[in-house]
């Protein structure tokens, strides 16, 4: 792991060529795609429970967050969500949410009764809450694009941000393109973001809890067919770096130094990803209407394992 935190270091400060890095090998799932859930509005956030062997996730519509139980059965862990987006259950077993209504928020596990942690920056509200990430000092980088943001957008930009432990906030990015997908190295020294509204993937280098580098390019994505600025919107990381990105094509998935691995192919356009199970080698991906799973070679990255 150590030379692996070391090249990821090298390439993202350019020191290193790409193209002298003997290339990694493919990543292909190791059983066939199954269906957890079907029937919804519009499926996100999935989110692994490891206490309780439990699968979370929303759809945002119905303002919905349902639990998938040891059972297979699905039921509601709240059905007022305020448009929940992404979910986070971090090491400590707290279970954070982005409520797309202008918060970002911790739920009681039991109750699913929700504590706001921030709602506003600059004394205005965020725009919609997206996406997260805990980093190791327990602090929270969220992304806060403009999808069911109020027009004009409050923030007057789409931006990161960071909610350190003691509730301060702080803006950590420029304006962006709609970011989206955020995601933290095994090492927590880069921070990965992923755009919806280009196809250049991020990274950035961490400098201290809630302190980033100027951004770089970590990878370009795979284009459909007759597009070229198709964007992402989740993402993931394995046990060893590698990057797994909701796009249109499926699930992309790059190494640590931005090389192409592979894609994996749903039913349905993919919105959002995890990994979860007893090992951590099953792939939970939102996908529209549906909710999907995968068995994967290597196992995702976890709040144990950072």
């Amino acid at each position: 792991m150590k030379a692996l935190s070391c090249l990821v270091c090298l390439v993202g400060m350019g020191l290193l060529n790409c193209s002298n890095v003997r290339a990694a090998e493919p990543i292909e799932p190791i059983g066939e795609v199954q269906v957890v859930g079907e029937g919804y509005a519009f499926t996100e956030g999935p989110a692994w429970h490891a206490e309780t062997g439990t699968l979370l996730f929303s759809d945002i519509p119905n303002a919905t967050i349902h639990r998938v139980g040891l059972d297979g059965k699905i039921t509601v862990f709240t059905d007022d969500s305020k448009f929940n987006n992404g979910i986070l259950i971090d090491a400590h077993g707290r279970v954070l949410g982005c409520q797309m209504a202008g918060q970002v928020v911790q739920y009681d596990l039991a109750s699913a009764k929700a504590t706001k942690l921030a709602s506003e920056y600059a004394g205005a509200r965020f725009n919609a809450p997206n996406d997260l990430v805990v980093d190791q000092a327990g602090g929270i980088y969220f992304t806060d694009p403009l999808f069911r943001a109020p027009q004009p957008l409050p923030q007057g930009g789409q931006f990161v941000y960071y909610i350190a432990v003691d509730g301060t906030v702080s803006r950590v990015t420029e304006d962006l393109a709609a970011p989206n997908g955020i995601g933290l190295s095994p090492d927590g020294k880069q921070l990965y973001v992923c755009p919806s509204k280009q196809s250049k993937m991020l990274v950035y280098q961490v400098l201290g809890p809630g302190k980033l580098s100027s951004a770089k390019k970590f990878c370009d994505l795979k284009q459909p067919a007759g597009k070229s600025e198709t964007g992402a919107d989740g993402i993931v990381l394995d046990i060893q770096g590698n990057v797994y990105i909701t796009t249109h094509l499926g699930v992309q998935i790059c190494s640590p130094a931005g090389e192409f691995l592979g894609v994996v192919s749903f039913p349905q356009q993919p919105a959002n990803v995890c990994f979860g199970g007893e090992d951590w080698q099953t792939m939970y991906v939102t996908a529209r209407t549906g909710v999907y799973s995968v068995r994967m070679p290597i196992a995702g990255l976890h709040p144990e394992s950072k």
